[in-house]
Formats: C-alpha cells, sequence, structure tokens
C-alpha cells in the first residue's frame, strides 16, 4: 500500500508544483482584481459541481461498489457495472451542461450575487463560465474511469491526469496575447485540459482492459446497490460545497479583490490537502474496501492507522508554516506583476486562518474511509451536515467583522467538527481502531511541531534582514531559506523524538 501511496503522493506532488507554476503565472497576469475575480467564479463553478457529483459523492459510492462486484463476480460483471454508470453519468452530464449553458447568467447570479452591482464583472464572469464549463463534463467521466483503475490497484495515471489541466492553463496563459484578454486564455485552458485528461483516461482504461462502454441503461441490482449510497454521498458533498458556495457568495459582497485572496490562500492552502490528504484517502479507500470485503477487519484498521501517521507527519510542518509565517510564503509566492504587497498581505491572513483547520481537513479523508469502505455513506453525511451547519453560520456571524478572513476561520472550525465526530463516532462503533504505535508518532510529531514553531517566529526577522542585504529576490530567498531551515528542524526533533519513543520505520510495516 505505501508503493501505491507513494505513487499517488509523487504525481499529486508534480500536480501541486505545476498548479503551482499556474497560480503564480495567474497572479503575475491577473492580479487580485476585477479579471482575477472573474475566472475565479468561472473556474469555481464547475469544479464546486464535480466535488458534489464527481469525486466526493462517486467516489464514496462508486469505488466500494465496483470491489465488490469485482471480488465476487468476476471482471465480467465489474465491467458490465461500469459500463452502466458510466453511460448514466454520461446522459447526466450532458442534461446538466444544456441547462447550465441557457441558464449561466442567472447562475452567475445565484453564486456571485454581488458582481450584479459591476456590469463589466458580471458579463465577464458569465462569457468565461460558459467557457469553463464543459470541463465538468469531461472530469467527471474522467472520475469514473479513475475509480475503474484505482480499484484494480492502478493509481498513476489517474494520480497524473490533474497535471494536464495546469500545463494545459500553463499553456494558454503564455499565448493570452492571442485572446481578448488572460482571463479567456485561462478559461480555454481550462477547457483544453478536460479534453486532454478524458483522452488519457480512455486511452489507459482500454490499455487495461477496463474500459467502460456506452450500453443501454439497466437498473440491475449492482446498479441500484449503487445508487442507494450515492444518494447520502452526494447530499454528504454537498453539505461541503454548500460552504464553499457560501464562500463565494460571501466574497462577492465584499470589496473587489476578496475573491482572489481567497483563491490565492486557497491555493497555497490545497498543497498539502492534495498531495497528503486526497493521496491517502484515494488509497485507503480501496485498500479498506477490498480488505472488509475479504473479512480482513485487522488488515483494514492497520491500513488506517498507518495512512493517519504518515499524513500526520507529512502536514504538521505545513500547518506550523501557516499559522507562523503566512506573510512569508504570500510574498515569495505571488508578489511580482500585477500581484501587489496588500494583495500579499490580505491572502496571507486568509492563509492563516485556513491554516487552523489544515490538520482536520487532511484527516477527514482518512477518517471517512471507516464507513465508507463498508457501503455506510449515510453517517458521514449527516456528520458533514452538522459541520456545514456550524461552518456556514460562523461565515454569516463573521464575514462583516473579519471579511475574508472569517469566511476561512469558519471553514477551519467546521472542519473540526467534522473530523473529531468522525473519529469519536467510528470507534465507538468499532470502525475505527487506533493502535499504540499511531499515539506515539502523533506525540513525537505534536513535540517537533511546536519546536518548529518556536524557530519559525525567532528566525523571520534575522532572515529578512539577511536576504534584505543581499539585495536579488529577497522575497523568494526568504521564503526558501525558510523552508529549508524549517524542514531540518523538524526532521530532526521529529527523528530524536521517533527515537525516544522507540519507533523505527521497520514497526511501521504490517508483520503477517
Amino acid at each position: 500500500m505505501y508503493k501505491h501511496l507513494l505513487s499517488v503522493g509523487g504525481f499529486t506532488l508534480l500536480s501541486r508544483i505545476t498548479g503551482f507554476l499556474r497560480d503564480v503565472m495567474l497572479g503575475a497576469i491577473l492580479g487580485a482584481g476585477l479579471a482575477a475575480d472573474a475566472f475565479v467564479i468561472a473556474f469555481r463553478l464547475p469544479n464546486h459541481f464535480r466535488a458534489i457529483f464527481g469525486e466526493g459523492a462517486f467516489n464514496a459510492a462508486y469505488v466500494p461498489t465496483y470491489s465488490q462486484v469485482l471480488e465476487k463476480g468476476g471482471n465480467a460483471q465489474a465491467r458490465q457495472f461500469s459500463s452502466q454508470i458510466f453511460t448514466l453519468l454520461l446522459i447526466s452530464q450532458i442534461v446538466l451542461l444544456a441547462v447550465a449553458w441557457m441558464f449561466m447568467p442567472q447562475i452567475v447570479t445565484l453564486l456571485a450575487p454581488g458582481f450584479k452591482d459591476d456590469p463589466e464583472k458580471f458579463a465577464l464572469a458569465i462569457t468565461l463560465t460558459r467557457i469553463t464549463f464543459p470541463y465538468l463534463l469531461m472530469v467527471t467521466l474522467v472520475t469514473l474511469l479513475s475509480g475503474t483503475l484505482n480499484a484494480h490497484r492502478q493509481f498513476a495515471v489517474a494520480a497524473f491526469a490533474p497535471v494536464l489541466l495546469n500545463l494545459a492553463m500553463i499553456g494558454a496563459l503564455a499565448l493570452a496575447f492571442l485572446f481578448p484578454s488572460a482571463g479567456h486564455a485561462a478559461a480555454a485552458g481550462v477547457l483544453l485540459a478536460g479534453t486532454l485528461e478524458l483522452g488519457l483516461l480512455i486511452f489507459a482504461a482500454i490499455k487495461s482492459g477496463v474500459m467502460a462502454k456506452i450500453v443501454r441503461p439497466r437498473f440491475g441490482p449492482n446498479v441500484k446497490r449503487f445508487f442507494t449510497v450515492l444518494g447520502p454521498a452526494v447530499i454528504g458533498s454537498a453539505g461541503v460545497q454548500i460552504a464553499m458556495f457560501a464562500d463565494t457568495i460571501i466574497a462577492s459582497l465584499l470589496p473587489t479583490g476578496s475573491v482572489s485572496s481567497i483563491y490565492y490562500a486557497d491555493r497555497i492552502y490545497q498543497l498539502p490537502i492534495g498531495v497528503i490528504g486526497i493521496a491517502a484517502g484515494t488509497v485507503l479507500l480501496p485498500e479498506m474496501s477490498r480488505r472488509f470485503a475479504s473479512g480482513d477487519k485487522d488488515g483494514a484498521f492497520h491500513a488506517q492507522n498507518r495512512t493517519l501517521a504518515l499524513t500526520l507527519v507529512l502536514t504538521a510542518p505545513f500547518a506550523v508554516a501557516f499559522l507562523t509565517i503566512p506573510d512569508v510564503i504570500m510574498r515569495g509566492v505571488f508578489l511580482r506583476g500585477q500581484f501587489s504587497a496588500d494583495a500579499a498581505m490580505a491572502s496571507a491572513n486568509v492563509l492563516a486562518a485556513y491554516g487552523f483547520g489544515l490538520m482536520a481537513i487532511v484527516g477527514i479523508r482518512s477518517a471517512v474511509a471507516s464507513f465508507q469502505a463498508q457501503g455506510d455513506t449515510k453517517t458521514p453525511m449527516m456528520i458533514s451536515l452538522g459541520a456545514v451547519a456550524v461552518n456556514v453560520a460562523l461565515k454569516f456571524t463573521l464575514y462583516q467583522s473579519l471579511g475574508a478572513v472569517g469566511l476561512a476561520f469558519a471553514t477551519a472550525v467546521g472542519a473540526w467538527v467534522n473530523v473529531i465526530l468522525l473519529t469519536v463516532l467510528a470507534i465507538k462503533r468499532g470502525s475505527m481502531y487506533p493502535d499504540g504505535l499511531l499515539g506515539k508518532i502523533a506525540g513525537a510529531t505534536v513535540i517537533a511541531s511546536v519546536i518548529l514553531g518556536l524557530c519559525a517566529v525567532l528566525m523571520e526577522i534575522p532572515l529578512l534582514r539577511l536576504v534584505a542585504k543581499i539585495g536579488h529576490f529577497p522575497f523568494e530567498l526568504h521564503l526558501v531559506m525558510m523552508g529549508g531551515i524549517g524542514l531540518a528542524i523538524y526532521a530532526g526533533v521529529l527523528l530524536i523524538m521517533l527515537k525516544a519513543f522507540d519507533v523505527s520505520l521497520a514497526s511501521l510495516r504490517r508483520k503477517t
């Protein structure tokens, strides 16, 4: 499992690196003003729907069901099942696309009501969203094919596919002079990316012999079981997206640049979530599903505990950095071109608020697997809706006094409510069994994180004075030096504490 986890994590890291370069170009070319706000809406809208009907809900229902069909009925029945779902998914997405195109002004008004006060921004957001929305259809089919390949323990291609989004947008931005605006170029890059991702996954599925076909829809037992699980999963995923919709809606009511500030902070925030959290969830769900289906409950718990330990160790230094040096991060990454110092500080404040909830956000994917791997999507749904209620209520309470920072902080609080309830209930039901080794690793990580945080606060000003004397690329150099020294401190303290707690790398492997 670790091999697959590292494979997914490696390609996801590549995706985040290229995504980082993409966002640096967006920041330099679009800045954090009117055009950037319009593109963020155009980019977020199909991604909101994708998260509701695609990756989140679909994987929660499809992967365990497909794994069970494959385990009990073999490849032929599994392929028949995937073809039925593929066909139904394609039909539903074509209908959704047609409706969205026709009613795009109303949809943009619903998502960003504050844009109505600025006709230029509103018109641009409608145009760009019409360009980007077909991405939803293509990436939803990509999600199905990715889930099929993952169930067959083929993770690499699906993990690589998002890289194409970043490369396509980078290429389009480089040719922005050929488009009416840089916003149009970025939107065209999104559309191109969907085409490339779908082509890649179709090729991989055909090569592996698991490509779904367009067939006449039939609601057999497996398809009915899929939809029985999908319903609660959609509601659960929609709950998270409702909170994100609330972010976008409320931010559109704030001064111009607020939507962009949240976007740029979120892009940094999503780096550890994507590389660590999503990679862990992608590998852990089919692994636990397979083990539960075969009756290996202890093996499922072991896989979950080792995944939780690894994600905890890898996520902690990001959380410390976001909380202690968000200004260093945002200046070093984005402060150039059209992205001003004021925009960097605004985004830094949002990043710090997000950082409070980072550990919870990353942990949710592993905690949810306790339920989803056994076909239970109702419990995570109810917990998610409860957490979203807390989240949205806080957003409306805090946005007037704290602005975009209040929206991010509410997201963090909601994430902690979600993961704590999931963990407590999973342990109570016997669906999660944290072991002593996980506790030791958590203790070592906490000590290393506290020391890292103290060092980051003490190092920031002296290093800033040092790089100021050098003169060239001071903000970038400051970030690199802080990151390098911080990594060495964290790794060193962590290794010392693990040794003190008698934890070795060999102990992370399952003894059979």
